[in-house]
């Protein structure tokens, strides 16, 4: 028998919902071949711990390893202590170092693929000098490194507060990549994430900031393997695949558009890594086993229906998509409760929570319907809603 719940809708009446099956995807033998695909993984709070806002992260080591684990399953790579992870929204520096070094050991018990995040989040409060945000890049790349793991180079809110203009960014970076000892990737996150990192490149002007960063690239593509792009400007992307050097691969961090930037136009296409994958894993697996069965139509009748889903998580505040992520893991049973580390499960509202449960059973990834529906009862009586 299906599960049926029963859900607030607006205007303050109630609708019954019969879950629908889920899809049955296929975990795959090997990563797909076709597209290089990560997913940005969250990370899981001890629910024992005084995980408040401001307080040090404190993690379920197991919980938030498992989901490493299960991201792998499916063949896809982990980017780890990246914007999903909580970086600056309550994953202290403290606590991304032990993550990337206990995520990084678990990607080679498994041969599993791993890029992490380097920031300057070490920093407290505004850089006094450029020279502190390159010491304070140098010493997480380094680390990263270190621990096996492909550096992502993340855009720095010290950086943003410090530089006057595109030069003090080219000069940063080009310190940061020319002591890089090994490729990594550059992050270029807009501020629908983070507000912080408004005018990065230098300018609030796109097509400046493009020009400055596609130069930066060009000039040491040398060392720059990929760029991940998070603007949510699909035309952008597709402008910038063209700029950059083809041996530079690009990495769509666009949460609205993925299906057709992945696929691409037939000359260029877009790898992935995208904090939507961590809630779409299965969908996404199954997708890109059909495009590498060179079956692109099927690729985009599995992963289309993911697309609202995706744009109703990442919906502004954009940087409020965490919630729904750790949302819906917990309904999915890859976490014990639905609890986040500085006090963020508090980011989205009842009705926003609602639909994303309405919106994944339409796409099939209520991956145990039953457990889901109990799992939602449980919060919406929490929240003080009864049918």
């Amino acid at each position: 028998m299906s599960a049926r719940i029963t859900l607030p809708v607006s205007g303050g009446g109630v609708e019954t919902l019969t879950l629908r099956e889920p899809a049955g995807w296929q975990r795959p033998a090997a990563p797909p071949t076709s597209r290089i695909a990560y997913a940005a993984a969250h990370v899981v709070a001890d629910p024992r711990a005084d995980n408040a806002p401001g307080e040090p992260a404190r993690l379920d080591w197991d919980a938030t390893l498992a989901v490493r684990h299960d991201l792998w399953s499916w063949g896809l790579g982990v980017a780890e202590a990246m914007d999903t992870a909580q970086r600056g929204m309550g994953l202290d520096w403290p606590a991304t170092r032990e993550l990337i070094r206990r995520s990084a050991a678990e990607a080679a018990t498994c041969g599993g693929r791993i890029v992490a995040g380097a920031a300057t989040d070490q920093l407290t409060g505004v850089a006094d000098t450029l020279d502190d945000v390159v010491a304070a890049y140098a010493e997480q790349v380094a680390f990263v490194q270190e621990c096996g793991a492909v550096a992502v180079v993340m855009a720095s809110r010290q950086l943003a507060a410090l530089a006057t203009g595109p030069d003090d960014y080219r000069r940063v970076y080009e310190q940061v990549l020319g002591a890089s000892g090994a490729p990594v990737v550059l992050h270029w996150l807009g501020d629908m994430f983070d507000p912080a990192l408004a005018g990065y490149w230098g300018s609030t002007d796109l097509d400046d900031a493009t020009k400055t960063f596609a130069a930066l690239v060009h000039a040491h593509a040398d060392v720059v393997d990929g760029v991940k792009v998070s603007l949510l400007d699909a035309d952008r992307e597709v402008r910038l695949r063209e700029l950059l050097p083809p041996s530079v691969k690009v990495y769509t961090g666009d949460d609205y558009h993925y299906p057709e930037l992945i696929a691409g136009d037939g000359a260029r296409s877009s790898h992935a890594l995208l904090g939507a994958f961590a809630a779409i894993a299965p969908a996404a697996s199954a997708a890109l086993q059909r495009l590498d069965a060179g079956d692109p139509a099927g690729f985009r009748a599995i992963l289309d229906p993911t697309v609202p889903l995706s744009r109703h998580v990442f919906a502004p505040p954009t940087r409020y998509y965490k919630t729904g992520i750790a949302f819906l893991a917990w309904l999915n049973g890859r976490q014990p409760g639905f609890t986040m580390v500085g006090g963020l499960h508090g980011g989205r509202s009842v009705p926003h929570l609602v639909e994303a449960f309405r919106l994944a059973d339409a796409a099939g990834l209520l991956l145990d319907p039953e457990l889901a529906a109990a799992r939602m009862r449980a919060y919406l009586a929490v929240a003080g809603v009864t049918g």
